[in-house]
């Protein structure tokens, strides 16, 4: 299927150029002070009462990436009403779920890290050849002292370059600073990094990856509840939900549920 990209009542003609020309778009605090308040209760809650689901991840991070099996109400935050227009005017078409982590990072005392990678290549038949793409919402306030999301941006109209060192020498780190509710989005095929700094404070974060129908599931790190995938009544939930992947269908067998 063919996927066209053009500005819309969701996505403006200055966000698609800004997202053209970086392959990112820094939407600023997108959530009020308020529902900052409610999805860190979320957070907070889940890693109280579901230890367990927290695992070690990356460099000093601890995840949950089964925050729709212990906390189901982050779907509130997948499909966003102000966010997930936009998602979808960039993807050029509905988007299905790929998958959500709660990361924090906590006090550290140590030199600056940063892990340079990719999460997928990019999907060169797609005008802005993006396959998956990753909301990152910032939880509490970031800034110059605290650690923070860093990004390595590059037009979409240019071939990516072949290494890390050559992309990063042509675009430095660009770190994602803002106020608790700030949010950002951008082509998993870029650069990335958590930039861990000493600090004294905690980052605690949702990444949520979105996609295409007609691709390939992103991973398997998030498993997909059935009263989503399976929703009885919600054709919209069950189409958002629907694209499997073999972590989901492995419970299902587990648990006597039909994946198909």
């Amino acid at each position: 299927m063919t996927k066209t990209v053009e500005p819309n009542a969701s996505l403006t003609p200055q966000e698609l150029d800004a997202f053209k020309a970086n392959g990112y778009l820094n939407l600023g605090k997108v959530l009020a002070t308020d529902e900052v308040s409610k999805f860190l209760a979320m957070f907070d809650d889940d890693r109280s009462n579901y230890p367990y689901m927290w695992h070690p991840y990356g460099y000093r991070q601890v995840a949950n990436y089964e925050a729709l099996v212990s906390s189901p109400r982050f779907d509130e935050l997948i499909r966003h009403p102000r966010i997930l227009p936009k998602i979808e005017a960039l993807l050029g078409g509905s988007a299905c779920f790929g998958e959500i982590g709660l990361r924090r990072m906590g006090a550290y005392d140590g030199e600056v890290h940063q892990a340079w990678h990719r999460d997928r290549g990019y999907w060169h038949e797609h005008p802005l050849r993006l396959d998956y793409l990753q909301l990152i919402v910032y939880l509490t306030d970031v800034d110059e002292t605290t650690h923070c999301f860093s990004i390595s941006t590059e037009n979409v109209s240019d071939q990516p370059c072949k290494s890390a060192n050559d992309q990063l020498r042509r675009s430095a780190a660009t770190h994602l600073h803002g106020p608790a509710g700030t949010c950002a989005l951008f082509n998993v095929a870029l650069f990335h990094t958590a930039t861990t700094r000493p600090t004294d404070v905690d980052r605690k974060t949702v990444q949520i990856y979105y996609g295409h129908f007609d691709r390939a599931p992103l991973a398997n790190d998030s498993g997909i509840p059935t009263h989503l995938s399976s929703h009885p009544t919600d054709a919209a939930t069950r189409t958002f939900y629907g694209n499997l992947n073999e972590r989901t269908r492995l419970y299902m067998r587990a648990y006597s549920v039909d994946p198909e």
